[in-house]
């Protein structure tokens, strides 16, 4: 079986979330089980593309209303990733500093455009392969609008045949512009106007719903919440529900192992309680808190998505009671967040610090040297942090949402591998990092729970089968 997918992101070539983490992942363990799997991307300016070597294999142009674009597609030469990567050269649209924002901030204005150049290249190229895909699989809004010009682009007549799958990582996102933009997209059979209309606008997350052969999200639970909340397109959801399936993300075990893990300045080679002992030690060198109390740490992007927002006002609190604990910060986002833990920092030295900044090295060094990992999102359709932290020893601490209710039971019931609370409120956090000091107290539980989650298997084979089973049955 052949499948191409197209994705906005694929680590380590682009990366700014889960997103990347699954294009990058996926493919390779779906080849592993005997399909034969590609993934395309934009060719982005990040300096994983730059220093690699790449073979032009496809070279086109894109019409965007009365102009024209150039592009070419390059295949990536280098050491084998698991996956043959394609990347689509398009100038003047991706060759940015960033994937979707600058890094200094602010979003790319021109966000439309971009993503439907990509996604015409992408099909062009496929339009001219002598062996074509047999089923294209999609991720997220940015190629929402590809099993629409699959099944009705007047260019794309040729792969009519061809089935498409699309994920939903983040349903937050839909990629929505107005109708007054209709004459940037390709043509298509007019009659069919409605399947990318969504309130009004052309929605590429709706019609990606309508217009895809089978639907999955990236958790079970994340499926449920969307068919009863999704910004307007719940009813869509519940609609298409048939075609749809809930599959929980895996990790790729042989890039998260603590015994070969490369960014660590100590693997696992002994006891649990040396391994995490050891790392936690290691953190003293980047970060000014005192390592005898408990490290509480949040990886991530600073957004309100991510319950990021509700840090500032929970790390006082908890602070300001006397509880002797210690919080660490890795991430960057919304600049009011930076300058509000800027300002605590005067006021917590030894007890909070931060690294505002994106660096994977780091925080593969935090999930092996912290005790607890902070997840108060809002919305989560999966997560994979709290999987990281597990596989590294790493007790989470997560808002029951998402995919993380179907990844971590708490501790109060058998089989628990967290702390987890309902509500999102700094209280009801509060009280999650209470119960979570309470447990690295009393030694003996704490070491349990430790060696319960590390045995855990968050594995790709699981998900990959599942993948493999709809890949099947539709074509």
């Amino acid at each position: 079986m052949r499948i191409l997918h197209i994705s906005a992101e694929c680590y380590p070539a682009a990366k700014a979330g889960g997103l990347g983490d699954v294009a990058g992942a996926l493919p390779k363990y779906l080849n592993r089980l005997g399909a034969s799997t590609g993934v395309i991307i934009p060719k982005y300016y990040t300096k994983w593309i730059t220093a690699q070597s790449f073979q032009a294999v496809y070279r086109g142009s894109v019409r965007l209303h009365q102009s024209f674009v150039p592009f070419t597609i390059e295949q990536y030469q280098g050491p084998d990733l698991g996956f043959p990567l394609y990347v689509a050269d398009i100038p003047g649209k991706f060759d940015r500093p960033g994937i979707y924002a600058h890094p200094d901030g602010g979003w790319y204005a021109d966000e439309a455009e971009r993503f439907l150049c990509f996604q015409q290249a992408a099909l062009q190229w496929v339009v001219s392969l002598p062996d074509k895909p047999e089923l294209i699989h999609c991720h997220d809004h940015h190629t929402g609008l590809v099993p629409f010009l699959v099944g009705h682009g007047l260019e794309y007549k040729a792969l009519r045949d061809i089935p498409t799958v699309f994920t939903i990582h983040n349903g937050e996102y839909d990629g929505a512009f107005s109708w007054d933009r209709l004459q940037l997209l390709p043509f298509f059979d007019a009659e069919v106007r409605g399947l990318l209309d969504w309130d009004g606008r052309v929605n590429p997350l709706a019609s990606a719903i309508k217009c895809a052969k089978h639907i999955t999200t990236v958790s079970p639970s994340y499926l449920q919440e969307l068919m009863a909340s999704a910004r307007g397109l719940e009813v869509l959801l519940r609609q298409e529900a048939d075609k749809a399936t809930g599959i929980l993300n895996g990790i790729d075990a042989s890039v998260w192992d603590p015994g070969t893990d490369s960014y660590l300045a100590e693997p696992l080679k002994g006891s649990t309680a040396d391994f995490k002992h050891d790392n936690k030690q290691v953190l003293a060198h980047r970060f000014n808190i005192d390592l005898s109390l408990p490290v509480f740490t949040f990886i991530g992007r600073l957004v309100g998505e991510k319950g990021a927002d509700l840090l500032p006002d929970l790390i006082s609190q908890v602070l300001n009671t006397g509880l002797q604990v210690a919080f660490i910060i890795l991430g960057t986002g919304e600049p009011f967040l930076h300058d509000r833990f800027r300002h605590l920092l005067y006021f917590h030295q030894g007890q909070l610090d931060v690294a505002l900044e994106y660096n994977e090295g780091l925080a593969h060094q935090l999930y092996a040297g912290s005790d607890f990992l902070l997840m108060p999102s809002r919305v989560e359709p999966c997560g994979l942090n709290q999987m990281y932290a597990m596989r590294y020893g790493t007790v989470p601490v997560v808002r029951s949402v998402g995919g993380l209710r179907d990844t971590v039971p708490d501790i109060g019931e058998a089989g628990g591998r967290g702390i987890r609370f309902d509500h999102f409120s700094v209280d009801d956090a509060h009280h999650a990092v209470y119960r979570s000091y309470e447990l690295y107290h009393h030694k003996p539980r704490m070491e349990e729970v430790r060696q319960r989650i590390m045995a855990v298997d968050f594995s790709w084979e699981r998900a990959a089968n599942n993948y493999l089973n709809i890949y099947n049955h539709l074509t």
